[in-house]
């Protein structure tokens, strides 16, 4: 089987993937729950999900982490235009979050809330003080000293005249670019109680504790969204190699912008899509195609016409499942034929070349080409030799193309297996009546079908069907 290699922001080149036995450590930044996630979150997620599931289905043991940041400025100035607590604005968004990861089959081991580790980030910052990295201000605020780090700026490639932080800048910092470990208290905000005087954690500081809580002092892969890179992830490494004395994170990765129209979603231009009137208007299965169908560090732009595409796409491996389907249900022939050798082999080629795309830096764009390529071969050869074999063949590959896009679950559960039966005894039913000219009744019956998300598919022979 294929090496997986994999590009690594820091130092932005492609490396190969080694871990310790066998189990990879991935820590991916969640959301700061102060509105609904929007789509662009959403391909940041998938996108670490199918990396997850092509890990697991090599054979690698995945613990994944993904936090939720419930404490932060932009959650406090929401409770202050709204009038809602922080409390209950958290809980509100990530109820959504929630709620999207579940209907996109996004799977996280752990969900570390930050509010549920304030002893443990205090314990961080008390260890950074202590080694000199960190300084305490006249106002009971705590700051990282950046000129502490000395290799400040190699992950995000940036060179010291570039390390704004975006934060106000305050006089009681040593250096304009040092950035906030603790907030001290301001009035009207969530506080609580530490060495230091009431306050509350800088964000850095959030995932630093809990990643190191849940993944140990060194783990292997650490993600998020390319906005991420500067500051915070930067400023994460600064924090946690001073804290530790020893690597951090093995292999950084990053997720490319999700554009609107050629054009970065923001407030300003009122062009933020939530996630979940996407998976509304498209559903998550079409949505999650979508997403995968472009390598996860190509920008991509969202509209409705790729998302269509993406619909037919689908239906078209649906439609080359239910060809399949219906040729392993005839049952085995006594032998196979030259052709039906050639025709295997192709298909087993194309699996190789499925898991030699994704072993090349999880390419799901050309991976996906591949499980298209096995649907052609269904569609103009397999359909017609009827090959058992090579249909068996066809069926694993869409089960692991499957595993790592979860797309096609549907094809592959115990439930349909037994929902199947029953569809295909009334679709054969079907073909009787059609066989027998009774065309008004078999019209009624593909009505009934369609209108409960049952697709048939007549042909000359005989006629098959897939869910919508």
């Amino acid at each position: 089987m294929f090496v997986i290699r994999l590009y690594n922001t820091f130092g932005r080149k492609i490396e190969d993937f080694n871990v310790e036995n066998n189990t990879v450590r991935m820590y991916v930044c969640g959301p700061t729950v102060y509105d609904y996630v929007h789509i662009g979150h959403g391909r940041t997620f998938v996108a670490f999900d199918a990396i997850s599931r092509y890990l697991k289905l090599r054979g690698f043991n995945v613990i994944r982490v993904q936090n939720i940041t419930d404490i932060d400025d932009k959650i406090i100035n929401k409770s202050k235009e709204t009038g809602k607590s922080w409390e209950e604005i958290v809980d509100d968004y990530s109820r959504d979050y929630i709620d999207n990861l579940n209907a996109l089959k996004v799977k996280i081991d752990l969900h570390p809330r930050v509010s549920n580790h304030i002893n443990e980030i205090i314990d961080f910052i008390q260890k950074l003080i202590d080694k000199g990295n960190a300084y305490i201000a006249p106002s009971g605020s705590v700051y990282f000293d950046v000129d502490t780090y000395s290799k400040y700026g190699e992950l995000s490639n940036t060179k010291k005249e570039e390390w704004n932080q975006g934060e106000e800048f305050i006089k009681e910092k040593r250096h304009a670019y040092d950035f906030a470990l603790w907030k001290s208290k301001k009035p009207g905000e969530p506080f609580w109680k530490s060495p230091w005087g009431e306050g509350r954690p800088g964000w850095h500081i959030e995932c630093s504790t809990m990643s190191t809580r849940y993944l140990g002092e060194s783990f292997d892969i650490h993600g998020g969204g390319m906005d991420l890179i500067f500051p915070h992830h930067e400023n994460e490494r600064a924090q946690s190699e001073s804290y530790t004395g020893k690597l951090w994170v093995r292999y950084w990765m990053h997720v490319a912008f999700l554009t609107i129209k050629k054009t970065k979603m923001s407030k300003s231009l009122g062009n933020i899509i939530p996630l979940k009137d996407a998976i509304r208007s498209y559903g998550p299965s079409v949505l999650r195609y979508w997403f995968l169908s472009s390598h996860y560090r190509s920008q991509v732009d969202f509209n409705e016409d790729s998302l269509e595409q993406s619909k037919a796409s689908l239906n078209r491996l649906k439609d080359a499942m239910s060809i399949i389907r219906n040729i392993l249900s005839e049952g085995p022939k006594s032998y196979s034929t030259d052709e039906d050798i050639k025709i295997q082999k192709n298909i087993v080629s194309e699996i190789e070349k499925f898991h030699e795309s994704m072993s090349d830096d999880f390419d799901t764009a050309n991976a996906l080409s591949h499980i298209h390529n096995i649907a052609s071969i269904i569609f103009s050869k397999l359909e017609n030799t009827r090959d058992f074999m090579g249909a068996s063949i066809a069926f694993d590959a869409f089960r692991q193309f499957n595993e790592v896009f979860g797309v096609m679950d549907e094809e592959f559960s115990l439930a349909y297996d037994r929902l199947s039966k029953i569809i295909d005894s009334i679709v054969e039913i079907r073909n009787e009546l059609r066989a027998k000219k009774m065309y008004d009744l078999s019209d009624e019956i593909r009505s009934i079908l369609e209108n409960n998300g049952i697709k048939i598919l007549d042909s000359k022979e005989k006629s098959t069907w897939r869910f919508q």
